[in-house]
């Protein structure tokens, strides 16, 4: 890495600021005559401590050309995610490259509002399924004049993406990470350039020109995860005629009196359920089965009454095996949420702990 710039003030080492702020800097980065040093980008510490992950030029610049290439052509970008993260920042840098001001949604009174000042030509946004869930009607609207909306950042449950689809959105999942410059599986099919693998244990390792060149002030780690040219995320995974198919994190996997439990498997089942608006299932270290499986809802509008724990116990059971059904149930007003639009899971255990 080469730069005069010192890490001590640059907006970009780590990135940090104000959505305008990391605009600027960003475009200098962009417009740099020689090879700038890599930003870091700090992950959320959604999964454990968070890291500091190196992202070369070329490589969020081999992302961004995907992106629109996959799209069908360059275009103005909203921001409506925090820019210190890597989804956020990933909208920036493909803005910036197509020569397109983004439209910041703090910006304006509404995200309707904010779409209606963006310019003609190809018009994108990039948000967490959260995001999508919470929006207004109005709001909805808005998206539905967009070219495309990537999703992305966890799981999407089937019938968010089907309500959207029947508004009028051209909704995109993505799949990726901030040690591969964002997403880079679109609907299944990873971009151009980039690789998908997936090993005897289904754990899933990307290669290609978007991958990160390290972990700052960690090369034991680096060492760990990127081996041969490949990274080793840690999700689990399958690949179906050529579809990448994300079954969950290795972390995702609970063991509960010696039974492996895939949270995400127990969420989307709780998730169909039709007193449930909003869900995460978490395993929290328990004396007795080592892990327990732990629901935390937030019921539909005047359903409350109908979230007993034995009522979802049996709502798994009907689909999973009963070892699978949550042990605990957490019942929230909101499911808590860090900065960039990803669920506490810190937080959340704390929660059922204190229960």
């Amino acid at each position: 890495m080469t730069g005069v710039s010192s890490p001590a003030t640059d907006p970009l080492r780590p990135v940090t600021g104000s959505p305008h702020e990391v605009i600027e800097a960003v475009r200098g980065w962009l417009h740099a005559e020689t090879e700038p040093e890599s930003l870091v980008v700090e992950t959320s510490g959604s999964t454990g401590a968070p890291k500091q992950v190196l992202l070369s030029r070329a490589a969020m610049l081999a992302s961004a050309h995907a992106t629109h290439e996959r799209l069908g052509g360059a275009g103005q970008w909203l921001l409506a995610l925090p820019p210190a993260y890597v989804a956020g920042l990933q909208v920036i840098v493909r803005s910036l490259a197509a020569e397109a001001e983004p439209v910041v949604v703090d910006d304006h009174p509404s995200l309707a509002d904010a779409v209606a000042a963006m310019d003609a030509g190809r018009r994108y946004a990039s948000l967490v399924p959260t995001q999508l869930h919470r929006m207004s009607d109005g709001d909805l609207a808005a998206l539905a004049t967009l070219d495309a909306v990537l999703l992305g950042g966890g799981p999407i449950d089937p019938d968010l993406r089907r309500r959207a689809a029947d508004r009028g959105i051209t909704i995109v999942a993505t799949y990726g990470s901030s040690e591969t410059s964002g997403g880079c599986v679109y609907d299944g099919r990873p971009l151009d350039g980039v690789r998908v693998e997936v090993d005897e244990d289904e754990r899933i390792r990307i290669g290609g020109p978007t991958l990160f060149d390290g972990y700052q002030h960690d090369p034991e780690l680096t060492a760990q995860v990127l081996v041969d040219g490949w990274f080793l995320t840690s999700d689990i995974g399958r690949i179906d005629d050529g579809l990448v198919q994300v079954l969950g994190r290795l972390d995702d996997v609970v063991i509960s009196g010696g039974t492996n439990i895939p949270a995400t498997a127990v969420a989307r089942r709780l998730g169909r359920h039709v007193a449930i608006d909003d869900v995460q299932v978490l395993g929290v270290d328990d004396e007795e089965w080592g892990q327990r499986v732990v629901a935390f809802v937030v019921p539909a509008a005047g359903l409350d009454g109908a979230l007993t724990l034995d009522a979802l116990r049996d709502w798994v059971a009907t689909e999973h095996p009963r070892t699978w059904a949550p042990r605990q149930l957490v019942v929230l007003d909101a499911i808590p949420l860090l900065e960039n639009g990803k669920p506490d899971r810190g937080l959340l255990r704390a929660l059922a702990d204190r229960i």
